[in-house]
């Protein structure tokens, strides 16, 4: 299958499940005018993730990679009205497109963005001991931190804590010997604390996320 027609299949599912969304919209034309790369999730990963959140009940959410807020807003909409989303991104500037797209969707009080190398945000919040167990945890920052990341999520998950890692196919590139996102994948799969599996995704190219529940 070519990537003319993934995208033509990607682009049918959308017609299909997603409308249009003016907060949505607003987000990537902001993100796009301040310069950020252009790399959100697609709108049928935003629907796709939104529905996990809203059928695990999640009350507490921890993303692990801002950017402008697009997968943010999915989330922080899933979420009940004492729900809250903490969202850990390394730049400031990322972080402050994100904070006015929170603001614009009306989601701003159930949303926190801490800026900060996310490793060492991380290891803080298991380490102080104040953070409520989340009750779902995202993953989408650079890939090769994706390890340490889940490492030290799972200190502030609990049973049953649904994680989830973005881009672990990558057009297929998982399969090449020594690649990170394959050996994190290797890891994911063999870790003893999750029950997990990849379930591949579409867009002009084939990736996919990875999906587990803490035992």
């Amino acid at each position: 299958m070519n990537d003319e027609m993934l995208g033509r299949i990607d682009s049918y599912i959308e017609g299909l499940f997603v409308g249009e969304d003016a907060a949505l919209s607003a987000a990537l034309d902001d993100a796009k005018n301040a310069g950020l790369p252009e790399i959100q999730i697609s709108p049928n990963q935003g629907k796709f993730l939104r529905l996990l959140a809203e059928i695990s009940g999640a009350r507490r959410i921890l993303e692990i990679g801002t950017l402008g807020g697009y997968s943010g807003i999915h989330f922080a909409r899933a979420l009940p009205d004492d729900g809250v989303l903490i969202s850990l991104e390394l730049d400031e500037k990322h972080a402050e497109v994100a904070r006015k797209n929170f603001e614009r969707a009306g989601l701003s009080e159930k949303v926190e963005v801490r800026v900060g190398d996310a490793k060492e945000t991380l290891r803080s919040m298991a380490e102080n001991g104040g953070e409520e167990p989340f009750d779902l945890v995202f993953i989408d920052a650079e890939k090769e931190g994706y390890p340490m990341y889940l490492d030290l999520s799972l200190e502030l998950s609990r049973p049953g804590t649904l994680v989830i890692a973005d881009n672990v196919v990558r057009g297929g590139s998982v399969l090449e010997e020594g690649d990170n996102m394959g050996a994190f994948n290797e890891k994911f799969a063999s870790d003893g604390r999750l029950d997990g599996i990849i379930i591949p995704l579409i867009r002009e190219y084939v990736d996919g996320v990875a999906i587990a529940r803490v035992k």
